[in-house]
């Protein structure tokens, strides 16, 4: 098989979707890797690397779109990517569909093959390809929070940890799942004061477990949050519906009722976001100021991090794209549920049933 790897133009990404090793192990199998120049720069790899582990080198985003016939990615298409979707061309990447009408019908216009890394899931209902992102993005938002608290930026003027003569910050985790665990992990290391909300109480006692008693763990409600915003200097929204939208659980009168200054990490917005004021932001301009509430909605979050982002991320594709390029789709598909519930859009038509429930 000839698989493709371009550079990632969505602003701010700078992840690459294979590592030389990876091309390593596709040629060693006698697949064709074809990846655009400086694809690998920003994590660290160079051309010559890509090159010595068997693959081509192409100049042009177009020859490498053309030429594959599977398109490894890390972000959707954007932009003249979208013009490259052809109806024999299967696209393996995150999606995040349910809270993007416009790409899923260009998906379904252009009769492409897409498979989501977000909604490959395995039978325990973990899902592989996501969490290692979702790792990042949870750690990434209590680091960036603390900048963003910071009075210059209209932020409340609080130091998450304390400090001599001043209480720790108040910290309330929406979600508890990946993201919002290793949020809840930063936070709780640096000192601060830990809220996580959560629907199931076997996660909540999880979660207290884990971190000894130390964090408080509550059962999410809008009565819970109308309890926690006005006294919250950093709220993270962590929610993740498998496949589908993220709920709207902050309406703009709740997130008003949280103190000046304080700030809003919303993980959740590549799916929609949780808040009625959330809305997507970027690494150029993280940030905006609304209701009194510093947000930060960056859809794209780990590219911060580009170099360990991507060895996270490919360490999970790699063995699933293998699986392809080794069999095809179709029989990789039966042989494993878990590849078969990425399968977003096919032939026109919406597969994956979080997506479809989203769109009905």
């Amino acid at each position: 098989m000839r698989i493709g790897v371009p550079v990632e133009i969505k602003e701010g990404e700078e992840r690459v979707a294979m590592t030389p090793s990876g091309a390593k192990a596709f040629a060693s199998r006698g697949h064709t890797v074809l990846i655009q120049s400086r694809a690998g720069l920003y994590c660290g790899f160079e051309d010559s690397e890509y090159v010595d582990a068997g693959a081509r080198v192409l100049d042009e985003a177009r020859e490498v779109w053309d030429g594959a016939e599977m398109v490894l990615k890390v972000k959707e298409p954007v932009g003249e990517e979208v013009h490259y979707l052809r109806d024999d061309l299967i696209l393996f990447t995150f999606l995040h569909l349910a809270a993007d009408k416009v790409l899923t019908e260009t998906l379904l216009s252009a009769r492409v093959t897409a498979l989501g890394y977000e909604t490959v899931e395995l039978p325990g209902g973990s899902l592989p390809l996501l969490e290692p992102m979702s790792e990042v993005a949870g750690c990434l938002a209590i680091v960036n929070a603390g900048w963003l608290l910071d009075a210059h930026r209209g932020g409340r003027g609080v130091l998450l940890p304390g400090i001599s003569g001043s209480p720790p910050g108040r910290v309330t985790i929406v979600g508890g799942g990946t993201a919002g665990i290793n949020a809840c992990r930063v936070a709780w290391g640096m000192g601060a004061l830990v809220t996580v909300l959560d629907a199931s109480p076997m996660r909540l006692t999880y979660l207290r477990d884990v971190f000894h008693g130390k964090v408080s763990t509550a059962f999410s409600s809008a009565a819970m949050l109308e309890e926690l915003l006005p006294v919250t200097d950093l709220l993270v929204g962590a929610v993740l519906i498998h496949g589908g939208r993220a709920p709207m659980l902050l309406t703009r009168p709740m997130v008003a009722s949280m103190p000046n200054g304080s700030v809003l990490v919303d993980i959740s917005i590549d799916q929609g976001g949780i808040a009625e004021t959330s809305r997507p932001t970027t690494h150029a301009n993280p940030y905006y100021i609304e209701e009194g509430v510093v947000h930060s909605c960056i859809t794209n979050l780990p590219a911060a991090v580009p170099r360990s982002a991507t060895l996270s991320l490919t360490a999970r594709t790699l063995p699933y794209a293998l699986d392809i390029a080794d069999k095809g789709l179709d029989r990789a598909m039966d042989e494993d549920g878990s590849l078969r519930m990425g399968l977003n859009v096919r032939n026109g038509e919406l597969i994956h049933p979080g997506v479809k429930a989203a769109f009905a």
